[in-house]
């Protein structure tokens, strides 16, 4: 590949900071930007001097000038949008959390290997120096007993949250919460550090009618528990302490920044750091686009190991019953009607049953899009429809995509 010519999806501050580091790295530059609003999108592309706008994915799919499509969208939106650009052809780069499960993740690797592309997940924790730095660092603390962690961030789309409204970020539907954003991190660094935990619990916070702002993730290894606190609610310090028993290590700002790491070993003290930039996005950037260029198939495809088994590490919570949903689904009759959840249950694939009374129905609508069962009861009688993939007789698509579950009332 002689240039990594980038299509973008969505206009998120994420995508800015990665067309920063665009503009910063040879071999690779925008092709094409595409988002649901046209302002938006134009906005987007006058910034980085792009001349091409797209508001449909399938449009820019077809634009034989990408062939390499960065998506920065609503968790629940990854795997359909991944698997669409890998079908048209693309080379993707999925912005964490790869996708909500590990059912996804492991179908978007399966595809990408198959149709031979190239399939990365934007994270920038790998690609950091000072990431080679602690892992080269681990054996002179001896053997690990406890990993203790932290990463806050405040956010202003809290405040949202709190004025009444419910932002992406912080919507079950879309797969928002903390756990995805900023607990990823630490799940991440935990994984490619110590491979896969024996066992993995989250206890959350969870504002009313809305996803996690906050919680701890326990992962349990072979001797030691790591203990993993993040929080979008509230700011605080952010760090990834290791402690063994022959000494300690500490990475600074926390598993995604890791500004600089300190070993105390015997009473003394030692800091690394080979982070000069302070931009870290810029490392990965300039990692991933070496690696696209020289088509290292097989370093792209082993740096999904860890993408895959941190996917596996994060527990989704149950729904929260009698919230009320703000997405309206445009096909139905009755569109204007508020909808509630008046029930909740775990499903059989990790994911949320939601039981939710409209138009006359009561729907019981799974989160998994490819293995969805659906309960719809009349108010006279009981039927049950049943469905694999968007298309059978159930006629009802995913409920982040806009569309109602039955198209019959």
């Amino acid at each position: 590949m002689k240039e990594l010519r980038l299509g973008t999806v969505g206009s998120g501050v994420i995508v800015h900071t990665i067309l920063d580091a665009v503009q910063k790295t040879d071999g690779v530059s925008l092709a094409a930007v595409c988002s649901r609003s046209q302002p938006t999108g134009d906005a987007l592309a006058a910034a980085y001097g792009c001349k091409k706008v797209y508001t449909d994915l399938a449009a820019m799919l077809k634009d034989s000038d990408v062939n390499t499509v960065y998506i920065a969208t609503p968790n629940l939106l990854h795997f359909r949008q991944a698997k669409q650009a890998l079908q048209a052809g693309k080379h993707v780069i999925l912005e964490k959390p790869f996708t909500t499960t590990l059912a996804d993740a492991d179908s978007l690797a399966a595809l990408a290997k198959k149709k031979h592309l190239l399939l990365a997940e934007a994270v920038p924790t790998p690609y950091l120096p000072n990431f080679q730095i602690l892992r080269d660092l681990l054996p002179q603390i001896g053997r690990v007993r406890r990993v203790d962690a932290a990463y806050n961030q405040y956010s202003a789309r809290y405040d949202k949250l709190l004025q009444g409204e419910l932002p992406n970020i912080f919507n079950p539907l879309l797969g928002g919460g903390c756990l995805m954003d900023l607990n990823f991190y630490n799940a991440y660094l935990n994984v490619a550090l110590f491979g896969k935990p024996q066992s993995a619990v989250y206890v959350p916070n969870v504002y009313p009618g809305a996803a996690d702002t906050s919680g701890v993730l326990t992962l349990e290894y072979d001797g030691f528990v790591s203990v993993n606190a993040a929080a979008k609610d509230k700011d605080g310090a952010s760090y990834f302490t290791i402690e063994g028993e022959q000494g300690s290590l500490t990475a600074e700002n926390g598993a995604n920044g890791l500004a600089q790491i300190r070993l105390c070993t015997d009473g003394n003290e030692t800091v690394y750091n080979a982070q000069p930039e302070p931009n870290r996005w810029l490392y990965e950037v300039r990692a991933l686009t070496k690696l696209f260029l020289n088509e290292d198939y097989d370093s792209v495809y082993g740096n999904l190991l860890p993408t895959l088994l941190t996917v596996g590490t994060q527990k989704r919570r149950p729904c929260v019953p009698g919230r009320r949903l703000n997405r309206q689904f445009p096909c139905c009759e009755k569109a204007g009607q508020p909808i509630r959840i008046i029930k909740n249950q775990q499903c059989p694939h990790g994911r949320c049953w939601f039981f939710i009374r409209r138009c006359g129905f009561a729907f019981t609508v799974c989160g998994n899009r490819d293995r969805c069962f659906h309960s719809v009861r009349p108010a006279s009688g009981n039927r049950r429809e049943s469905c694999r993939a968007a298309g059978s007789r159930a006629a009802h698509t995913d409920a982040a995509r806009g569309d109602c579950f039955p198209q019959r009332h």
